[in-house]
This record gives C-alpha cells, sequence and structure tokens, in this order.
C-alpha cells in the first residue's frame, strides 16, 4: 500500500494488485506452463526410474510368567513394556542381523539388513512392530519373518536364566510378516500430485520474476514514465506483415487498416496551425518497424486525399521504396549534389496516388549530407509543394542522422515495438531529440499482442477490432 493512504483504502489497493497479478498470469501463461511442464516431466522421469521398495511387517507380543494376583498382573505388565524397548534396539544388532542371514541363507552382509530393518513399539502396548523394506516383496517378507523368528530365539536366549529351560518373559509372533502389494515408494499419485503443484508454484514464480526484471515498453504508463507525448496509435501484430506489409494489400476494414486511419486522425491533431506539416518517424533501435509505419503511414494520408510525400531519409540502409517497388538510385543524395532536378526525382506510387523520394545512392558522410543548406532548402521547398511529408529516418541510438532531421522538421514521432524497446532506450532516445532541442510529438506503439491471446486491446480507436474480438457495446 502506498505510504500516506488511509488504512480504509487498504482493500481497494489489494484488489488492484489482484488484478495485475491475474493479467500478469494470462500474460506470461506460456512462461507458467512450460515451467511446469518441465518440472512434471522431471518427477514423471524421476517417479518411473526409481526401483520400487516394498515393505512387509510382523508383529510380536511380548509377555511375563505371573501369578494370577492383580499386583503380579500389574508388575508383569510394567516389566514387559520395559524390556519391549529393549528388543526393539536390538532389532539392529549385528547378531540378530548374522542370525537372520544364517537361518534364511541370504547373500547378503549384516550392515545391508541393518540399512533396510526397523523397529516400533506400539505406544502404550507391549507390542513390537518389526519392518523390511527390499526392491522384492516376496525377499521383504522372508526377511521380515525371519527377523521376526530371530528375535523370538534371540529373547528366549537371553531371558533363560542359568540352569533353567523355562524364560520367565517371551516374545510371541502375532502377525506373520505379509506380502505387499504396493510399493513404499516412489508414491506414484503422491509424487506426480506433489510434482504438478510445485511447478505450477515455480511457472508463477518464473512469471513474476520475469516480469519484474523485464524492463521492455508495454504500457501507456510505461511510455509515459519517459516522455510527456501522447500515443498517437497503436498497430496490432499481424502475423502476415512480412508477406504483405503495406495497407494496400490487406482488406479495406483489417485490422491493421483501420488502425493506420486511427493514426492519421490523430496525427491530424498535431500542429494544427500548420497547413503543411514534416513528420519525421524514427526508432530508438533498428528492426522495431519505423519504416513500415511510415510507408503506410504516408499511404494513408494519400488516400484521404491529402497531397502527401514520403521521403526515404535513412541514408544508411533504406527501405521504403523497396517495399513500395520503387527504385532508389536517384533521390536525396542525387539531388543535393545537383546531379538531377527535383522533378525528375519524385516517383510515384500509384496505388495511392502517393509521391516518393527515394535516399538515393548510399553515401559516405550521410550526417553532413542532411545538415547541410543543401537539405533544409530542398526541405523548404518541399514543404511548400505538399500538405504532409513524412521522413522515414534512420533510428536514434546508433546514429544521429534522426535527430538531425527532426531539427528540421514539425516534430518527431517515436515508433516503440511493444515488448522489445526497453524504457532505458526509450529515454535516451528522447534524450537524443531533446539535445537538438525537439519533442517528441507523439507514439506509435508497434506490434501490441492480439486482444484475446494477451489481454491487450488495440486501444486506439472504436470498432477496428475483429468483429468477434469486439466488446459488448
Amino acid at each position: 500500500m502506498p505510504l500516506g493512504f488511509p488504512q480504509t483504502y487498504s482493500e481497494g489497493v489489494r484488489l488492484v494488485e489482484l488484478g495485475d497479478y491475474l493479467r500478469l498470469l494470462r500474460r506470461r501463461w506460456l512462461t507458467i506452463a512450460v515451467v511446469a511442464c518441465i518440472v512434471f516431466g522431471g518427477v514423471v522421469a524421476y517417479t518411473l526410474a526409481v526401483t520400487p521398495v516394498y515393505q512387509s511387517s510382523t508383529r510380536l507380543f511380548v509377555t511375563t510368567q505371573t501369578s494370577d494376583t492383580a499386583s503380579d498382573l500389574n508388575q508383569g505388565g510394567l516389566f514387559s513394556a520395559q524390556r519391549v524397548s529393549s528388543y526393539a534396539d536390538l532389532v539392529a544388532s549385528r547378531d540378530l542381523a548374522t542370525a537372520v542371514i544364517d537361518r534364511l541363507g541370504l547373500d547378503l552382509t549384516p550392515d545391508e539388513l541393518i540399512d533396510n530393518v526397523s523397529a516400533t513399539v506400539v505406544p502404550e502396548t507391549v507390542n513390537l512392530k518389526i519392518s523390511y523394506s527390499d526392491p522384492s516383496p516376496r525377499e521383504a517378507q522372508a526377511i521380515a519373518q525371519g527377523y521376526a523368528e530371530s528375535l523370538v530365539d534371540l529373547v528366549r536366549q537371553l531371558e533363560t536364566p542359568v540352569g533353567t529351560t523355562d524364560a520367565p518373559i517371551k516374545a510371541t509372533i502375532v502377525d506373520a510378516a505379509s506380502l505387499p502389494t504396493d510399493p513404499l515408494s516412489p508414491r506414484v499419485a503422491r509424487n506426480l500430485a506433489l510434482g504438478l503443484v510445485l511447478g505450477l508454484l515455480l511457472g508463477v514464480g518464473a512469471a513474476l520474476l520475469r516480469d519484474l526484471l523485464d524492463t521492455t515498453v508495454k504500457s501507456e504508463e510505461d511510455i509515459a514514465q519517459k516522455l510527456d507525448a501522447p500515443i498517437l496509435g497503436g498497430i496490432a501484430f499481424d502475423g502476415s506483415a512480412r508477406q504483405r506489409p503495406l495497407v494496400t494489400s490487406l482488406e479495406p476494414h483489417a485490422p491493421r487498416v483501420e488502425a493506420f486511419r486511427v493514426l492519421r486522425t490523430n496525427l491530424q491533431f498535431v500542429e494544427v496551425d500548420s497547413a503543411h506539416k514534416v513528420f519525421v518517424v524514427t526508432s530508438a533501435v533498428p528492426e522495431e518497424g519505423k519504416s513500415t509505419t511510415s510507408v503506410n503511414l504516408a499511404i494513408t494520408m494519400a488516400q484521404a486525399g491529402h497531397k502527401t510525400l514520403l521521403i526515404e531519409g535513412d541514408l544508411r540502409r533504406p527501405k521504403a521504396t523497396s517495399s513500395l517497388g520503387l527504385d532508389n538510385a536517384v533521390g536525396i543524395t542525387t539531388l543535393l549534389v545537383g546531379k538531377v532536378k527535383l522533378e525528375d526525382a519524385i516517383q510515384r506510387y500509384a496505388e495511392a496516388d502517393l509521391d516518393v523520394l527515394a535516399s538515393g545512392a548510399v553515401p559516405p558522410n550521410p550526417a553532413e549530407l542532411l545538415q547541410s543548406n543543401a537539405m533544409a532548402q530542398l526541405l523548404d521547398r518541399l514543404r511548400s509543394e505538399y500538405e504532409v511529408i513524412i521522413v522515414d529516418a534512420p533510428p536514434l541510438l546508433p546514429v544521429t542522422d534522426a535527430a538531425l532531421l527532426a531539427s528540421q522538421a514539425d516534430g518527431a514521432i517515436i515508433v516503440v515495438r511493444f515488448g522489445k524497446t526497453t524504457k532505458d532506450q526509450l529515454g535516451q532516445a528522447v534524450q537524443r531529440l531533446q539535445q537538438v532541442d525537439v519533442s517528441p510529438v507523439g507514439v506509435v506503439l508497434n506490434m501490441v499482442p492480439n486482444k484475446r491471446r494477451h489481454g491487450y486491446g488495440y486501444g486506439y480507436g472504436y470498432g477496428y477490432a475483429p468483429e468477434e474480438a469486439r466488446p459488448n457495446d
């Protein structure tokens, strides 16, 4: 419970924590299942590998020869109770073990027998229980019976006074050794139940530990810790995105298409006073989907009737034009060095009425070209001709190119990959922009897990989840 909260709020706080734990279990169910299966499998393997051990038991009754008077009977009972404890101790003696070996003709040592035999006195009685454990149930029965018979003989020898033939105290076998049918160990049902419970507990522990050590961005709260900018959109994870990265290849009402429409709508509320907007789309590190996001955002803008230009600003590893099926041999670099005119460098993506300015040949000095006066003049000219310009820039942390481009634009949009971008990486990316006096205008949360499988909604718009996944309004 947070410090300063009244005690009356403690129940509500616990409910919130319980909900968090339930969401964690739903999110980490695979970890829990894998750990539980490993532990359970190990228990099963151990149970099957262990040699079964059977235990046979026999019971002896110790009596004394007394008269029929009450006092003699009482004294005899006390004497028997004292003696039976001594006989229990004799069961673990080497002499008795040797006698059992000789009686049964066993190929064992006295120590081997002693390790597997036990004797207990039944409380408040003169009964002695002898048990023997062995992998063979018949061997366990025979040796237990042999111990009982040998102990009867030993008691008679020890208790018979010199010069007489009758012992005042004797041990009698009242229960012969039983033939065990169920093993003493392993206890299969118990082991499997404990293995399942232990596996689940360890799985939950591993899930909690993994979540505790996980510093990746997964929520609006994680983003809010690092920057004061809205989440402009959330792009759901789509397993077919590698084969069909462009929204023009999808159905008009596919969830990913609708997600980019929501992103387009939200972006229109950024820099509302400017009729000509230039946005740099970047990310903290590679492989977060910023190029695909840039291309699809530009396509969606053009489809809405906005005169849009997509600039392939990643001069080091250009990807935007290849996804559109265009040539990047002529573009920014050839324009800046004066080899071609702007009209000749701009290409058309006909499926969306989108203009595209490729990167051009990869230069040896990308950062110098991007911060040159020629680049600034090019952007000024393009700004006057287009309503929206989307610049696909390199990641912020490996190189400074994106920060240089953002300083000449109206703002930067940071693409954050759900469950991959760490909070530290996001924070460092924001710092890179702040070093050039640029504040991010928004964040796009990319590859958000499916709502039904992970408990996360796309969460940035109304009604564009698949029909079966929509909640009741």
